[in-house]
């Protein structure tokens, strides 16, 4: 086991606990308390929600069967400038943790402090790139310095409030760095010493509590090396030593989402299928999804063209409503697994061939108990397999978990909890150009500017993270009236060119290709020509080695044959609206804003007021008609929006902006915008959002729920439906018990059909807020035509 790992157990337990107890590990699992565990973990993320949502979050993770909740540590927000810390509001940590402990949960704590997360900068703050000599995430003292500070703050933060196990506390495991092995070779030998650095200054930290490092396939004795991805059970190397245990630490339950790019959705039985087959195949015991609850990131969090909405696909939407199949399945899945667990910890394990591409782990008690897992890895095919004398058919990639090595109490493959509907209804549509005003921001000339170079200044070593937006002017001399053409490289992410006050050209790169050169004709008056340039980011880069090296903003600039690109440049950060606050009540007050005018200038500010829409449900802002810019409801900024940044189909990456009720008073919100484009308020609407519709859709090779396996008899598959709070089920859209052709998403009555089946379901579900129907020819009158197997496909409006 080596000596730093019995050092490590020595700590832990002179460090003692109370209701949390030692953590502590072998190669099959984490011991808590003493006892092993299977622990089921999401990752939802504090400041990409509010407060108030965190209660109602943490609630729905545990009733799907999470046993713990996953969190970054996110540097730059609590510590944006250095020595100054911030842990309010959403920032505030400790209360996170409290509220996942008061509600029973344990918490893994991934310090990094570099986190990546498709957040600015990867977690770190700005200031760092300032540092003399640093080279970020590398064998260099003044990195190291300023990350063992942050790490040891926040560790002792958690010791105060008494929250790791070890002192009683939810949080069971912590995490130093992230993802390391992607960019390692990338600092040659100076990356193997950071890496060990990085492990022993963490351990020595002595939370009492395990360390993990994720995606770092040598993390040093005792930290335990983990695994992120879609397959870990199959690509994992595992453990790197035989007394670690197995850990996922981050399955990617969606795809985070680009503008401009496809989005991919990952299926609820893909997820189910790898965690089955994690558990089984690499003896693991601890998965947590990533994300469990994405959210939103609000402000210019987001790295570099990541969308503002953060893994909406995730079994909690942005808006923390649940998201069906995928939650239900899941909990199906977890209901399962926790039912034959103990045997899975502490049985013997077997593994049989049950054909070429088809075989089961059997696990045997040490008092008779016995659970087998049926493993059909066939991507084409269905299957029959023979398993202790009895036939099962096994779907194509798919696992059958037979809780008595008999009965089949779930299967990956075959979706037996409800679909739901998202819908958006328009509460509040702000159509009236009496209730817009607008202020045009201001195009700053050479003369206008303070901050000067005869070169072209690299934007985020002169921004410094305060602003999006970095103006390049120049004072342009010639002797005739003339047309030309205006050259100009970028290195990213968005242009914006002016001559004389107007725009001549707007171009943008994309993740993968964020440079780019714009071309564009330019119209030269006699004299002085005033070249104003706007170059914007889209957020900061979030990975890669020598982020403290990487360059944006204007390369090079000519007109005709001439360079300007060591010209006498005038510079301005950020813009005028930025500095007079225009997105709050008092910077609102003081500026002076003109009426609603539907010119398509550029660079427009828009201010409205709404009132909250009545109700509970979540709230979003419609800005489906916008182009480019930000948005703020009583100056919070609900983030960047990028409209006009079509996916290949056409259609945005994103249209609706999520506003969280705690951003709302009930009268008089103030909303603002930034228009970089020529977008139009007058379309946008406040809208509410809430499952709108249920379907459930089973067949009679479903297994019955997960829930009614202890009983003897009257088990069988059942359409579940359940409307979310306060709605009720108020009409039946469809119900067909025979061969209903098609899924949830696209139904019509086939074949065989019981005459019965609207008005049976109407029986049992209108007017309720829950309700069951089993796939049962009893309770349909009988069968509509013997011989054919049968299914049972209902959608209900929710209300």
């Amino acid at each position: 086991m080596g000596f730093r790992w019995w050092w490590w157990v020595v700590v832990a337990a002179a460090v003692g606990g109370a209701s949390g107890g030692d953590v502590t590990y072998d190669g099959r699992s984490l011991f808590i308390g003493g006892e092993r565990k299977l622990v089921f973990s999401g990752s939802i993320h504090y400041p990409r929600s509010t407060p108030d949502m965190w209660p109602s979050l943490i609630s729905k993770a545990k009733l799907g069967g999470l046993d713990a909740i996953d969190t970054y540590v996110f540097w730059n927000l609590h510590e944006p400038q250095l020595g100054q810390y911030d842990f309010n509001g959403r920032r505030d940590i400790v209360g996170f943790i409290k509220e996942v402990q008061s509600q029973g949960l344990y918490v893994c704590l991934r310090i990094g402090p570099f986190i990546e997360s498709e957040w600015s900068y990867g977690g770190l703050p700005f200031w760092l790139h300032d540092v003399p000599d640093i080279v970020f995430r590398s064998d260099n003292e003044p990195f190291k310095f300023y990350m063992q500070n942050f790490t040891t703050k926040i560790v002792n933060m958690m010791k105060s409030e008494k929250l790791y196990a070890s002192q009683g506390g939810p949080i069971i495991l912590s995490q130093i760095e992230n993802e390391y092995q992607n960019v390692e070779k990338s600092f040659h030998d100076k990356g193997p010493p950071y890496v060990r650095w990085a492990a022993e200054m963490a351990v020595g930290l002595e939370t009492g509590v395990p360390w993990v490092m994720c995606k770092q396939d040598d993390a040093p004795d005792p930290v335990i090396n983990a695994c992120n991805g879609l397959k870990c059970g199959e690509t994992f190397v595992g453990p790197n030593s035989p007394n670690k245990p197995a850990i996922w630490t981050e399955n990617w339950t969606h795809f985070y989402d680009l503008y401009g790019n496809i989005t991919k959705v990952r299926s609820a039985q893909d997820i189910a299928y790898q965690v089955a087959l994690f558990i089984v195949k690499m003896n693991g015991s601890y998965i947590n999804y990533y994300m469990y609850h994405g959210g939103t990131n609000f402000g210019r969090t987001s790295s570099s063209f990541v969308i503002t909405s953060y893994y909406d696909q995730a079994p909690l939407d942005e808006y923390g409503l649940i998201r069906q199949p995928k939650w239900g399945h899941l909990q199906e899945l977890h209901a399962a697994i926790k039912l034959c667990s103990q045997t899975l910890l502490y049985g013997s394990k077997t593994n049989l061939s049950l054909g070429a591409l088809q075989e089961a782990y059997v696990y045997m008690g040490d008092k008779g108990e016995c659970a087998a897992f049926l493993v059909n890895k066939d991507h084409v095919n269905n299957a029959d397999v023979q398993f202790q004398n009895r036939t099962y058919q096994l779907p194509t990639t798919s696992i059958s978990i037979l809780l008595d090595c008999k009965t089949v109490a779930f299967n990956t493959a075959q979706v037996s909890t409800q679909f739901s509907t998202r819908s958006r209804h328009p509460s509040l549509k702000l159509g009236s150009k009496e209730m817009w005003q607008e202020f045009s921001e201001v195009i700053p000339a050479f003369d206008d500017t303070s901050l000067r170079s005869n070169s072209l200044l690299e934007q985020m070593n002169t921004t410094k993270d305060t602003s999006d937006y970095l103006w390049y002017t120049a004072s342009y001399h010639q002797s005739a009236e003339s047309h030309s053409m205006i050259t100009v490289k970028s290195r990213g992410h968005v242009l914006r060119a002016f001559a004389n006050g107007a725009l001549i050209g707007s171009k943008h790169g994309r993740l993968r290709n964020q440079s780019f050169t714009l071309e564009a004709d330019i119209h030269l008056n006699s004299k002085v020509n005033n070249i104003s340039l706007l170059s914007i980011m889209v957020g900061l880069p979030d990975s890669g080695a020598f982020m403290e090296h990487r360059a944006s903003g204007l390369q090079a600039v000519s007109i005709h044959d001439k360079s300007l690109t060591n010209y006498s440049w005038g510079y301005q950060v950020g813009l005028l609206g930025e500095k007079l606050q225009l997105y709050t009540k008092e910077g609102s007050n003081r500026a002076k804003w003109s009426k609603f005018n539907s010119s398509s200038q550029p660079l427009k500010w828009f201010k409205s007021k709404f009132d909250a829409p009545g109700g509970s449900d979540p709230v979003a802002l419609n800005l489906g008609s916008m182009g480019k810019g930000e948005a703020w409801i009583n100056g919070e900024s609900i983030g960047r929006y990028w409209i006009s940044f079509p996916k290949p189909d056409g259609s945005p990456s994103q249209i609706w902006y999520h506003i969280p009720r705690s951003f709302l008073k009930p009268k008089d919100n103030l909303v603002v915008l930034f228009e970089e484009e020529t977008g139009d308020p007058l379309r946008i609407s406040v809208d509410t959002v809430s499952i709108s519709k249920v379907c459930g859709h089973v067949s009679d090779s479903n297994p019955p729920p997960v829930i009614s396996y202890k009983r003897l008899h009257g088990r069988r598959p059942k359409v579940r439906l359940h409307c979310p709070l306060n709605k009720h089920i108020s009409k039946i859209l469809f119900a067909s018990f025979g061969s209903p052709s098609g899924d949830c998403s696209d139904y019509a009555i086939g074949s065989c059909h019981s005459t019965n089946s609207a008005v049976v379901v109407e029986k049992a579900c209108l007017g309720k807020k829950t309700c069951s129907v089993p796939l049962s020819y009893k309770i349909f009158g009988g069968d509509p035509c013997p011989g054919i197997p049968k299914d049972l496909l209902i959608e209900a409006q929710c209300e």
